[in-house]
């Protein structure tokens, strides 16, 4: 054979006999990452939305939500909060396999319910680090960092300015 490649069928003959060399590329697993439980076999998040505060613990069982000591149904009466509530469960396929216990302090209902579903998100991605990318890709693990604006001196509200008097 010449080394000369005058046409594309010379260089598609020059390759017949030669079988390509697959480059090695040594490439270590990703290190997965490590449960986070505590003794009693539950893990710990805590979710921030708003002004409120959650503090999350996820362990498996029936799917029972308890939030500041009463069920979700009767905490959080609208079905919309209820369904941000559970968001984390179905984007991970995991519906009614973990029990939940969260206390919720400061903002109203609906601060209240985007701080569960922050905490569940991290506790679960702790619980099974497996199901991290899965929550991630979603944009449950980042803190929504939306706050009300503060009223300014001179200004009615934030921005509203007091009612212009000609006369």
């Amino acid at each position: 054979m010449s080394d000369t490649v005058n046409s594309l069928s010379d260089l598609q003959t020059l390759g017949e006999g030669v079988e390509a060399a697959a480059p090695v590329v040594n490439q270590a697993p990703t290190p997965l990452r490590q449960q986070e439980l505590d003794k009693q076999g539950r893990a710990y998040a805590t979710g921030r939305r708003k002004d409120a505060v959650a503090r999350v613990w996820v362990k498996p069982g029936t799917g029972k939500i308890t939030v500041n000591g009463r069920d979700q149904e009767i905490y959080f009466a609208r079905p919309t909060l209820r369904l941000v509530i559970n968001q984390p469960f179905t984007v991970t396929e995991r519906t009614g396999q973990y029990d939940v216990v969260c206390t919720v302090k400061g903002g109203g209902l609906s601060g209240q319910a985007g701080a569960v579903k922050h905490g569940i998100s991290q506790a679960l991605s702790k619980y099974e680090p497996a199901l991290r990318s899965a929550v991630k890709a979603e944009g449950f693990l980042t803190r929504d960092s939306r706050t009300v604006e503060r009223k300014k001196y001179g200004r009615a509200k934030a921005r509203r300015s007091f009612q212009f008097s000609k006369r």
